[in-house]
């Protein structure tokens, strides 16, 4: 009897722990595999994160996370010839992009927000920041209270967006917005005086300021109403790729490794015609590379 209840208990373990490899089994890696390539989605213009250099090649602190997830990959399906298909993403696209399985994970500019959750699945946080706005020097626009009455621009399918009609509707601000293709388009309309001031995510605003010639004619400014972060995005319901992407961007931040792809994107010259953002690392980023999480803060 005994013999019998262990017998039966061992293949009652054995049932259990070949269902949780299967659950554990990434649906990514799998197609990964089959196909031979990875497809990462990729920004044309969101300095310094994605973004195209004078040879049209991505590069930035974002793709860089993104290369060294592909590292991982390559070296968790044995497949160090893997090719690696880069896919010009949009604000609009992404979502659907990486629903539909065109793209297999984008680490660009994409905040992590809860309403994102339903529809896709992040990595760990990889930076933090809060919202603020670009404006020329003589526009009078000091903080987000003086945009009532005002044309103001963002992008479309950002986070900003939400947020500027909520203040429209909470606030009675009576903003005309506009929503451009993408950051690029967004910042000409500040600049052909469409719109008086184009709210987006700090560290882009700096990346934008940064390209242009006359930089002083503008000024970053807003006391930032919210801090968000940004993560990796891949589908749903696969926890095997999401253990393999947290565990790179881990390593990344606990290592240190981190803090040096900062320092070279964020405070030193960069391609392709050497500006400099000048954006030191926050305490905030200090202690997401200390303490690695992925909680969206929305």
């Amino acid at each position: 009897m005994r013999t019998t209840t262990k017998a039966m208990l061992a293949v009652l373990i054995a049932t259990g722990a070949a269902g949780h490899a299967q659950a554990q089994e990434s649906a990514t890696l799998k197609k990964i595999r089959e196909t031979g390539a990875i497809s990462l989605g990729v920004r044309e213009s969101s300095v310094p994160f994605s973004y195209y250099d004078e040879q049209q090649h991505v590069i930035g602190y974002s793709q860089a996370i993104a290369l060294k997830i592909v590292d991982e990959v390559k070296k968790e399906l044995n497949m160090p010839d893997l090719k690696v298909r880069e896919i010009p993403i949009t604000s609009q696209n992404r979502i659907p992009l990486v629903q539909n399985g065109t793209i297999d994970i984008e680490c660009g500019s994409t905040t992590h927000t809860k309403e994102r959750d339903n529809q896709v699945a992040f990595s760990n946080s990889f930076f933090q920041y809060g919202v603020r706005m670009i404006v020329k020097k003589d526009s009078g626009v000091k903080d987000f209270g003086d945009l009532a009455n005002r044309t103001v621009v963002t992008t479309a399918g950002t986070s900003e967006e939400r947020l500027l009609r909520q203040m429209n509707a909470e606030k009675s601000m009576n903003m005309r917005l506009i929503s451009a293709k993408d950051h690029a388009e967004s910042f000409l309309n500040v600049k052909t005086g469409r719109a008086v001031a184009f709210v987006m995510d700090d560290p882009l605003l700096y990346g934008a300021k940064a390209k242009e010639s006359n930089a002083d004619d503008y000024l970053i400014t807003g006391t930032s109403p919210m801090s968000e972060v940004y993560g990796c995005m891949f589908r749903k319901d696969d926890p095997g790729f999401k253990k393999l992407a947290d565990g790179v961007i881990a390593r990344l931040q606990t290592s240190g490794e981190a803090a040096n792809l900062y320092q070279k994107w964020f405070t030193q010259p960069i391609p392709p015609k050497g500006i400099n953002l000048n954006y030191p690392l926050s305490a905030e980023m200090k202690l997401l590379f200390a303490k690695p999480n992925d909680r969206a803060l929305d």
